[in-house]
C-alpha cells in the first residue's frame, strides 16, 4: 500500500449493536515497513460492542499492531474487555503486550471491570497502555497518528488524523510537535476520524485537507453532530470525501447521507458495516498545510 491507507468498517451502530451492525469500530491499514515483512500495518480504531468478532474476519488479535480508542463510552470501547481475555487466556500469541492508545484512565477503567478479587487485574500484561492527550502523535510503521481533544459533553474524547508514510519501523513513542513521535507532514494519504464530537475548531483542523473524513452524524444534541454539521465540518476542512457514521436511531442512514450532502460539495456515503475503502493521496490545495500537534499536554 505504500503511503496509501485502507479503512474497513467493522460497525457503525449506536448506542447499541444491531443485527448485522456492531457498534463503532474500524480497521485501519497501511503499507508496512521492512520489519513488518511488507504486510500492512493494522490498527483497530475504536472497539465498540460486537467489533471484535467482525475484526477477526480480517485479522486476529495476534496480527494487530495497535489499538486506538477515542473515548470511554461502551459503544466505542466495550470489546476491549473480551480482547483482554483473548490476549491473556486464549490461543492468541504475541511477543509483547498489544499497544493501546486511549483516554486518561483507560487502564483503571478496564481493571475496574476485570478485577474479580483483592488484586487488581493485570491489564498491562495484555495491553501496553499509553494515554492520549491533545496533540499526542505516534508513528506505527507506515502510519502516523495524531490525536486531538474534541468536544463530547465534557468527557475526555479524541479525534484522529492518520497519515500514510513510506517509513519503516515499529511504534515510535508518542509526543507532541517536539516529541520523538511528532507528526511532521507525512505527504501520504490522510484519513480523519471524528470519534464522538460536537462542533469544535479542533475537529475542523484535524480533518484539514483530508482525503477521507469519517465523521459521526448522531443527530442534534450536546457533544454530537447533526448530518448538516458533519457536512459543514467537512466543507470547512476542505475534505475530499465524507463518510458519515454513528448515525443515531432517530435518523436513517439514507436521510443522514442526504442531509450531509446538501451542505458538502464532495462525495458523501454511509459507513455500511463491511465497507472497505482505499484512501489515496490527492493534490493538496496550495497554501494549505498539515495541522501541527499541540505543543503541550
Amino acid at each position: 500500500m505504500g503511503s496509501s491507507l485502507r479503512i474497513t468498517v467493522l460497525g457503525s451502530a449506536t448506542p447499541y449493536p444491531r443485527p448485522g451492525n456492531a457498534c463503532s469500530g474500524y480497521l485501519l491499514e497501511s503499507g508496512g515497513g521492512d520489519e513488518h515483512g511488507g504486510r500492512p500495518v493494522r490498527v483497530w480504531v475504536d472497539a465498540g460492542s460486537g467489533t471484535l468478532g467482525e475484526l477477526q474476519r480480517y485479522v486476529g488479535l495476534g496480527g494487530l499492531d495497535a489499538v486506538w480508542i477515542s473515548h470511554l463510552h461502551a459503544d466505542h470501547c466495550a470489546d476491549l474487555l473480551t480482547a483482554f481475555y483473548g490476549l491473556r487466556h486464549a490461543d492468541v500469541e504475541r511477543p509483547a503486550p498489544l499497544p493501546l492508545f486511549g483516554p486518561p484512565g483507560i487502564a483503571d477503567r478496564l481493571a475496574g471491570f476485570l478485577t474479580n478479587g483483592p488484586a487488581r487485574s493485570p491489564v498491562e500484561s495484555a495491553f501496553a497502555v499509553e494515554e492520549l492527550y491533545d496533540g499526542h502523535a505516534v508513528r506505527i510503521g507506515g502510519i502516523r497518528l495524531l490525536s486531538r481533544a474534541v468536544e463530547h459533553g465534557g468527557l475526555p474524547a479524541f479525534g484522529l488524523r492518520a497519515e500514510g508514510t513510506d517509513g519503516a519501523g515499529g511504534v515510535d513513542g508518542g509526543g507532541g510537535a517536539d516529541g520523538a513521535g511528532g507528526v511532521d507532514g507525512a505527504g501520504g494519504a490522510v484519513l480523519a476520524y471524528s470519534g464522538d464530537s460536537g462542533p469544535c475548531a479542533a475537529l475542523t483542523e484535524l480533518a484539514r485537507e483530508s482525503d477521507l473524513f469519517l465523521c459521526e452524524a448522531d443527530g442534534e444534541g450536546p457533544g454530537h453532530l447533526s448530518p448538516e454539521q458533519a457536512g459543514r465540518a467537512a466543507a470547512e476542512a476542505g475534505a475530499a470525501r465524507l463518510l458519515v457514521t454513528h448515525v443515531g436511531p432517530a435518523i436513517t442512514p439514507g436521510a443522514a447521507t442526504a442531509r450531509a450532502a446538501a451542505v458538502f460539495p464532495g462525495p458523501v456515503s454511509y459507513a455500511e458495516p463491511g465497507l472497505g475503502l482505499d484512501v489515496t493521496r490527492r493534490s493538496r490545495t496550495p497554501g494549505r498545510t498539515t495541522p501541527s500537534p499541540a505543543s503541550s499536554r
